[in-house]
């Protein structure tokens, strides 16, 4: 199991520490006019798609984007009329401060050949790009298998699992001690609890679910209405419960770093500190409603300059996720991140 779940499903206060936004006004009966626009427009793509089953399409790069769906200018293509999101990235190496860059991002369209599913995730890797990388090619695969293997499984639980999984690989596959912080989503349809798919009558009674899951100091924040919600926890080791946790397994905290050394408690990879700096993630479960306009994954470079309401308040009114995106990185590069920057916008 995960050391910490947060259920988002029911009208309700988040409970995990340092969570900025706290109030989560979700009212279980919109009207009729709102909550049908997402399910028409995944009736439309079910519809579009009954000639050719959806294919699980994945991108993982790192400081640049390859060509899967992307247009002539190297930008994710945003016109994808089989799902009901959009999707853009940008990213920067800011070669005034850094050398490399370690920054990896990943995305899967009709995750797992579902339909409209989608996994999303960015990797920001120290020590070399090594983990990050490995993060990027691989732990998508193992969450699809661990899905499928049981698909009633809680994917909060198939996460946490995922995560010690791809981090023993790290640790015993990969030559260096690199390591990466991870900030995941899974994206799908589901029925409510109680409910089969015996008992299915209408795709009305489908409903979209947000999994998301983070190790470090990389975030996920979800734009619902006109404010901002955290659904990721800072692992840092200037955190009083996890500067508990170290100094339990016994490691010390010096300068709000593990050992004097690494700024993160928790990580992929960084097998140099064994135990102290470990691979279970925080996650949380919430459903998507009209209110939800986007999601906002980015690494520390970003986060290092602006609060999570300031970056949704930046790009609430930009339309295309790709300039949304752009327009975060810029913002960060011109308020003096010193770190690599990368940003993905996922459209609701």
């Amino acid at each position: 199991m995960s050391e910490n779940h947060e259920d988002l499903h029911e009208p309700s206060t988040i409970k995990g520490v340092c969570m900025p936004v706290t109030s989560i006004d979700q009212s279980p009966n919109q009207s009729n006019e709102n909550s049908n626009n997402r399910t028409q427009a995944y009736q439309v793509a079910l519809t579009s798609s009954l000639s050719s089953p959806p294919s699980s399409s994945s991108r993982s790069t790192t400081g640049g984007v390859d060509q899967h769906d992307t247009d002539h200018n190297g930008q994710i293509n945003t016109n994808q009329p089989d799902v009901t999101y959009r999707v853009g990235v940008a990213e920067n190496k800011n070669s005034k401060f850094r050398k490399s860059m370690e920054d990896v991002h990943t995305y899967v369209k009709n995750f797992a050949s579902r339909l409209d599913w989608g996994y999303f995730a960015i990797f920001d890797g120290h020590a070399g790009i090594q983990a990050s990388k490995w993060c990027g090619s691989h732990l998508h695969t193992i969450v699809e298998q661990k899905i499928m293997e049981d698909e009633t499984r809680d994917v909060r639980d198939v996460l946490n699992d995922s995560f010690i999984t791809i981090d023993k690989q790290i640790n015993s596959d990969l030559q260096g001690n690199s390591g990466c912080t991870a900030a995941v989503c899974v994206l799908r349809w589901e029925l409510p609890d109680n409910l089969s798919k015996d008992d299915v009558t209408s795709l009305q009674q489908y409903k979209r679910r947000l999994y998301t899951a983070n190790v470090g100091d990389s975030r996920i924040v979800l734009y619902r209405k006109d404010g901002s919600i955290r659904l990721t926890y800072d692992h840092k080791a200037s955190d009083i419960l996890e500067m508990q946790r170290v100094e339990q397994a016994g490691g010390l905290i010096m300068k709000s770093r593990v050992n004097g050394m690494l700024a993160v408690t928790r990580s992929l990879g960084d097998k140099f500190f064994d135990s102290l700096v470990i691979g279970n993630p925080f996650t949380t479960s919430v459903e998507i409603t009209d209110d939800d306009h986007f999601l906002i994954l980015a690494c520390d470079g970003l986060w290092d300059i602006i609060e999570d309401q300031d970056a949704c308040e930046l790009i609430k009114d930009i339309k295309d996720p790709n300039e949304a995106a752009k327009c975060l990185v810029k913002y960060a590069l011109e308020h003096g991140t010193t770190d690599n920057v990368t940003v993905m916008i996922v459209m609701l």
